[in-house]
């Protein structure tokens, strides 16, 4: 039942999804942009909770409402905390009407081939039950492509299907991120091969399955219009990709049907040291531009 409301939610609700699942390589960029350097922590424990501290600042604001952000992503250690006296996806889905979706790759492998393909998950099965003790309702796992290399863009799209088929199994819905890097060379070329092979795989997917895709804004627009039509697709996301906020927001758009699902353009602003006014403020002109965008 949960998870059929979560579905409809995320297949007929406006608005966008928030990307706050930094991990362990991302966080100290994160919390240094936040404003907390490097010296207010000296190990790992320390660091996520003050990662935690901002994200739970972020969820509580009165602003971050179900009237414009249909889900929130959060790291296996977001989950495993409480928001407000509550596990942390259970405060958004119960107490906000979020969808919390759950990142669950274990980083990138080395540079091989023009890509970064997925380390390996050995114990993918566990985490994924692990999350089925909470409202989450699906995943997110990323893999990065840097040049239009077909065998290496392959193997990506294959890696990623894989893994999907086997969180689908767990009865947890899949968001696939093969992401384009902003700064490649032949960025649209990559991203040719790309849909090629996404589609070759949703033709593979059986027909009773659904994924979501989380994709770098594309070069040309309305150039992923066959995969948000695509019937094997619930919805299809935009990474920000380390654009601006402002860029991503006008790059979006342009491409009708595609939602945003922003980290970095997300909490662009934020600070440790705003007043809960200002960061209020703050939070929630990012929300509206973002909703803006997502709405078009």
């Amino acid at each position: 039942m949960e998870y059929q409301q979560q579905l409809q939610r995320i297949k007929n609700g406006s608005g966008f999804i928030a990307a706050l699942d930094q991990s362990g390589g991302s966080t100290p960029k994160a919390l240094e942009t936040y404003g907390v350097t490097g010296d207010a922590y000296d190990n790992d424990e320390v660091m996520f909770g003050l990662v935690h501290e901002m994200r739970a600042r972020i969820m509580t604001c009165e602003c971050f409402d179900n009237e414009r952000v249909l889900g929130a992503i959060l790291f296996e250690d977001t989950m495993e905390r409480e928001v407000d006296g509550k596990p942390t996806a259970n405060y958004l889905w119960e107490d906000k009407n979020i969808v919390p979706f759950l990142k669950v790759d274990k980083g990138l492998a080395e540079h091989m081939s023009g890509v970064q393909v997925m380390r390996p998950m050995p114990n993918l099965d566990l985490l994924l039950d692990k999350a089925k003790n909470y409202p989450v309702f699906g995943t997110k796992m990323r893999s990065v492509i840097y040049e239009p290399n077909i065998d290496g863009i392959e193997l990506v799209v294959q890696q990623q299907f894989d893994v999907a088929k086997q969180i689908i199994s767990k009865g947890l819905m899949p968001i696939v991120e093969p992401e384009v890097d902003i700064n490649s060379t032949k960025k649209h070329d990559c991203e040719l091969i790309l849909k090629t092979n996404i589609l070759h795989n949703l033709e593979r997917l059986a027909d009773d399955k659904q994924v979501m895709l989380k994709l770098t804004l594309p070069e040309e627009a309305g150039f992923y219009q066959e995969l948000i039509d695509h019937p094997k697709v619930l919805k299809v996301v935009a990474l920000s990709g380390g654009y601006s906020r402002n860029d991503a927001c006008a790059k979006l758009k342009k491409n009708p049907g595609m939602i945003a699902s922003f980290s970095r353009a997300f909490t662009e602003g934020l600070s440790k040291q705003q007043s809960d006014k200002d960061f209020a403020d703050t939070i929630n002109t990012s929300i509206d531009e973002i909703y803006q965008a997502s709405k078009v």
